[in-house]
């Protein structure tokens, strides 16, 4: 017994729609601030230990 399940795509679109509206209102400005200071942060610490690493494996080859 195969049961079709058929979503128009009007409420797929209303679904989508209603929920990123939903979070982007609760999103505070706060948070977004945040966010990008610490992806930030991130991005200059992986780097920075990468070139770490790559100075260190460098010197003990020698």
């Amino acid at each position: 017994m195969s049961t079709q399940h058929h979503i128009e795509s009007g409420t797929i679109l209303g679904t989508v729609c209603g929920t990123v509206l939903t979070v982007l209102v609760n999103i505070g400005s706060s948070d977004i601030i945040k966010t990008v200071f610490l992806a930030a942060l991130g991005a200059v610490v992986s780097f920075s230990v990468s070139l770490l690493l790559k100075w260190l494996v460098k010197k003990f080859k020698k």
